[in-house]
């Protein structure tokens, strides 16, 4: 746990002055820890990470304690536990937290993270919940620190396509809609499809404002789609994929059809 100079200074400082106050003051201060009002971690969003571009994000803490509130530090973590179930760790990017005050005992302090494919993310299986651990430095040295505080999804990022054929096309002959679902792959820092996962087909006709679900198709092995339907009007067909807590939700552009 990082510990601002300045924070373990006051902490001892804090030693002398408790003795000279009444026994039930100096015990009440001592039980003084700073208070957590909100933690909001990429604004709310999910850590959405491709194979190979870096994701950084915002942590931001909204604290306050009678001293007020000089530092905070952050750490994300996955596994079981942080002593020996560890299997992935995202660090705060800096060495201090940027700190605004809303008054003499309350901040919102920021710190920002970044999730590197390759780096701190080396193994498919961290996708998923990731725990938020907190610290909060009042400036009187008080301590709040809790591995717990929260948790947050970290995702594989996901693509999908959608090819509609033949075009143009008549009236109530087949139209074979084709298309791949992909995910990022942190170990191979490539895309590779997602298999047996449950896809939807939808349809905008010409002039509508919104899709309408066709039917489900199920994913290859690969990741591929394919799946035919008659065709019936001009419009867009789609592919749309729900999400997994591992991977986010997506889908393909829409590929117009010209019936005739």
């Amino acid at each position: 746990m990082r510990i601002p100079a300045t924070v373990a200074a006051v902490s001892g400082a804090l030693v002398l002055t408790a003795l000279a106050v009444p026994a039930a003051t100096a015990a009440t201060a001592a039980d003084e820890l700073p208070k957590v009002s909100k933690v909001s971690v990429n604004s709310g969003a999910n850590i959405v990470v491709g194979p190979s571009a870096s994701k950084k994000f915002t942590v931001s803490v909204t604290a306050s304690h009678s001293s007020g509130i000089q530092d905070i530090d952050v750490d994300l973590w996955h596994g079981t536990n942080l002593d020996s179930g560890l299997d992935g760790l995202l660090l705060a990017n800096e060495g201090r937290a940027t700190c605004t005050a809303a008054s003499a005992t309350t901040s919102t302090c920021s710190l920002t993270v970044t999730a590197v494919p390759g780096s701190n993310l080396t193994a498919n299986l961290q996708a998923g919940t990731w725990h938020v651990a907190l610290g909060v430095f009042a400036r009187d040295g008080r301590v709040y620190w809790n591995d717990y505080q929260t948790t947050h999804r970290v995702q594989r990022a996901a693509t999908l396509t959608a090819n509609a054929t033949p075009e143009p096309v008549k009236k109530g002959r087949t139209i074979t809609v084709t298309g791949k679902l992909a995910r990022a792959n942190w170990e191979t820092l490539k895309y590779a499809g997602y298999s047996g996962q449950p896809v939807k087909l939808q349809f905008k006709k010409k002039g509508a404002t919104a899709y309408t679900t066709v039917k489900t198709v199920r994913t290859s092995s690969t990741g591929a789609l394919s799946t035919t339907v008659k065709a019936a009007a001009d419009g867009y067909f789609r592919y749309s994929f729900a999400g997994t807590t591992t991977t986010p939700a997506v889908s393909a552009a829409g590929d117009f059809i010209d019936v005739r």
